[in-house]
């Protein structure tokens, strides 16, 4: 797989032998035990269980009882750099995305200032390639400063390696303006990644506006100031040919309109996150901040509709939207505390815990939606195939384990599945043919 144009630091590439590992790979359509010989970061050979020799000086590894996937690719991570470090870094996130089995991320370009010129972006790809455990791609923002009035200069951010688009965190609730981002996106390329929310709807929200909301007397944000905006912005691409995806999808209304334009041929794509399939608005009764995010919980049915999307490929792919906060920023009044959570280290383990083992989804559905970030930024997708640059991840699927009882490879530790006993456990990640990381009890040896 070529990572270009994600970057990350030198590594040494690996030489390891996996044994016995149950190879699932949707895409390649491979699900059975395989040995996997991986060489000077490459996979070199695909053999059956037990055939394989380790050349001298690999590693050999033990995988019977394992599961052995394509690396997976998050589209959607805020990794705060540059200026808000205390929360989280490049070496942090990235090595926080390893440990959750991902071989690639894309962050977002909200930061302190805004990735929104060419000589911004082309230092932080410098720093990136000096500091980060697995290839990282960047967005660059939509308007300046993320304020929605003026377009960046999205082709010289394209040519200085912006992977696409967006002012997460903030709307573009100027129709006008993102219609002239879709025009100058045809030129220049990159898709546009949009946050959907109406402001003048969501103002002074902090929890999905329903029963919970007015039960702990909180303001709400209604479901209408999301579905709205990606109707409209739907209707606006398949006017303009232009490619959007939609962000974190959140309800019922905006499961349909993405549906609905798909149906209609338009170039638009979307993805849930592992919060919003997982947890609904209930999980806020007890105004635990690590459940306030943006958009918010919602509501039973809009956790089925957002499953039943997944499963369909209305929605292609998951996303983890990882938001790290410092814990004095967390540490307030349920609405005085910033939205977000983090999710990089929980996010198979979340899904397959409470999808998966259930029966509510394959699990081959969920390897491919994980991987299928990948695809929608324009990046190739990583696959389990003789020749390619090795992006895998070893999970065990029975070992389990509490969220955070060892702390996080992230700075910060403002998940909202803490403390949650989950089944699923990543034990070794190679990103780009490097062993990005490997659970600290998971012994190997050398041939």
């Amino acid at each position: 797989m070529s990572l270009d144009p994600l970057v990350r630091a030198p590594a040494q590439d690996a030489d390891v032998l996996l044994r016995r590992v149950h190879v699932l790979d949707p895409r390649a359509g491979i699900d059975a035990p395989h040995d996997v010989l991986v060489r000077a970061g490459q996979v070199a050979e695909i053999g059956a269980p037990g055939t394989l020799e380790a050349p001298a000086g690999t590693e050999e590894v033990d995988g019977e009882g394992k599961h052995l996937f394509p690396g997976f690719v998050d589209p959607h991570v805020h990794l705060r750099t540059p200026g808000q470090e205390h929360k989280e870094d490049l070496e942090t996130g990235t090595r926080s995305a390893a440990a959750g089995g991902y071989c690639a991320v894309v962050a977002m370009p909200n930061t302190s200032p805004v990735v929104d010129s060419s000589s911004l972006l082309g230092s932080l790809r410098d720093l990136a390639s000096r500091l980060a455990r697995i290839p990282v791609g960047f967005t660059a923002a939509i308007t300046l400063g993320l304020e929605g009035q003026h377009l960046t200069e999205m082709a010289e951010l394209r040519q200085a390696g912006a992977v696409g688009f967006t002012d997460d965190g903030r709307p573009v609730t100027d129709a006008g303006v993102l219609r002239k981002a879709l025009q100058y996106q045809r030129l220049c390329g990159g898709v546009i990644a949009l946050h959907e929310e109406d402001p003048a709807l969501s103002a002074g929200g902090s929890m999905r506006e329903g029963s919970v909301s007015a039960r702990l007397g909180i303001a709400g944000v209604p479901w209408l100031s999301e579905s709205t905006m990606v109707a409209r912005d739907a209707a606006i691409a398949g006017y303009e040919d232009g490619r959007l995806h939609f962000q974190h999808l959140s309800c019922v209304a905006s499961v349909d309109a993405l549906r609905d334009a798909k149906a209609r041929g338009f170039k638009v794509s979307g993805e849930a996150s592992p919060h919003h399939l997982c947890l609904t608005h209930e999980a806020v009764r007890d105004l635990d901040t690590s459940m306030k995010m943006n958009p918010p919980l919602g509501f039973e049915e809009d956790r089925q509709a957002l499953i039943e999307g997944v499963r369909d490929g209305t929605i292609e792919t998951i996303a983890t939207d990882h938001a790290p906060h410092a814990r004095d920023e967390k540490e307030m009044p349920f609405e005085q505390a910033p939205m977000g959570t983090t999710g990089l280290e929980s996010a198979f383990a979340a899904v397959y815990s409470e999808l998966v083992r259930p029966g509510v989804l394959p699990l081959d559905i969920v390897v491919d939606r994980l991987i299928g970030g990948a695809a929608l930024m324009g990046l190739p997708t990583p696959t389990v195939a003789v020749g390619e640059r090795a992006n895998l991840c070893l999970v065990d699927l029975e070992r389990a384990w509490t969220v955070g009882e060892h702390g996080y490879e992230s700075k910060s530790g403002n998940c909202c599945f803490h403390g949650r006993r989950f089944h699923g456990r990543v034990l070794m990640t190679l990103a780009d043919g490097v062993v990005a990381y490997r659970e600290r009890s998971f012994a190997v040896h050398a041939a």
